[in-house]
């Protein structure tokens, strides 16, 4: 298929033309990303959380506004890049996690670049014992929130153990009706084994989530988007929360995983030990994997991997380059790359 590009540069979004088959087709392409923004807070102390002497002046960090306000700089710089080599554009919708409080989100938003780009946020305080949560960035030009609600996990069998809400946020996305999950699934801290049941109840309660929505409209559009913890192919993705790898495997109710197919390609978001993983990912309902040609569906799936954001030299060279390891502070980024996928709608004449 021959492709032909044109674009027409807007706030809302950008217009670009396909020939197919001899037509030309116009569509809108958005688009939507997540972001692990790896321990994003503040200088100042909350005794009410735990560890976050660590992010404060005096403690064995070191770190400081200085360190902070990079940070802001750094974070900005690659989500204004996210996606826009194709859509020309940052990102309408940007889930992140690891960040403190509202106050780093609107230092971010509105202390960088993004102030340029009308960017709000949603942003609700959770559970968790580090002190970081979710949280939803969306450009007011593309996406009006409605409704928002935070989502608490809880383990019958580990009652002590708190971990990040879920975020669902709903709206009308160029006058569309979406809904978009944020979620940081519960770590593989004690090894994958001993905490996959975990992250196997977290994958359950997301699919209640999705269920609630399908069960208001069986073709809702749905993105479920987020730090999983596990790969596409572990269980807690593929079975619990109930994915697939192709579009053609979709049975109703499923969810279409295109993350599925770039982890058996190799790509990854972050690695361990020398083992590349795609914990990152965004998920969709049929509505958008097979939505309708004059509304917005899925159109592609990317891994944000640029060598800036990757560490050149040392026993980390070609991870993802990190603001910290340990208590040495490295000056880059995030220990995760931001994956995202774009929307496209054909325009009618």
């Amino acid at each position: 298929m021959k492709r032909l590009y044109t674009f027409a540069i807007a706030l809302l979004a950008v217009v670009f033309t396909f020939n197919v088959n001899a037509q030309e087709k116009q569509y809108k392409v958005s688009t939507i990303a997540f972001y692990n923004l790896e321990n994003l807070f503040d200088t100042i102390n909350d005794p009410d959380i735990f560890l976050n002497d660590e992010f404060t002046p005096e403690g064995d960090k070191n770190y400081n506004t200085k360190i902070y306000e990079e940070k802001l700089e750094r974070l900005s710089s690659v989500i204004l890049k996210i996606g826009a080599d194709f859509s020309k554009l940052p990102p309408a919708v940007v889930g992140v996690s690891e960040v403190e409080n509202a106050t780093v989100i609107e230092d971010l938003i509105n202390k960088t670049e993004l102030k340029n780009y009308g960017y709000d946020y949603v942003h609700v305080d959770g559970p968790d014992e580090r002190g970081v949560d979710v949280g939803l960035l969306y450009r007011k030009s593309v996406f009006e929130v409605s409704d928002y609600k935070s989502i608490s996990l809880k383990f019958d069998f580990d009652e002590k153990d708190k971990t990040r809400d879920h975020l669902l946020v709903s709206g009308k996305f160029d006058g569309e009706e979406m809904h978009f999950i944020v979620n940081h699934w519960p770590s593989r801290r004690g090894g994958e084994k001993v905490s996959r049941p975990k992250r196997n109840a977290a994958g359950d309660r997301t699919r209640e989530i999705v269920d609630s929505l399908l069960d208001l409209d069986k073709d809702a559009k749905i993105v479920v988007m987020g730090d999983f913890n596990d790969d596409p192919v572990n269980e807690s993705v593929k079975d619990h929360l109930r994915t697939k790898r192709k579009k053609s495997d979709l049975s109703p109710g499923d969810l279409f995983n295109p993350f599925a197919q770039l982890f058996r390609d190799g790509v990854g978001s972050g690695a361990y030990r020398d083992k590349w993983n795609l914990f990152d990912q965004l998920i969709i309902s049929q509505g958008l994997a097979l939505g309708e040609p004059d509304t917005y569906k899925y159109y592609a799936s990317h891994v944000y991997n640029k060598p800036e954001l990757t560490q050149r030299e040392g026993r980390f060279k070609g991870y993802p380059w990190r603001t910290y390891v340990g208590d040495t502070y490295m000056g880059g980024y995030s220990d995760h790359f931001p994956s995202f996928i774009y929307l496209i709608k054909e325009i009618k004449n």
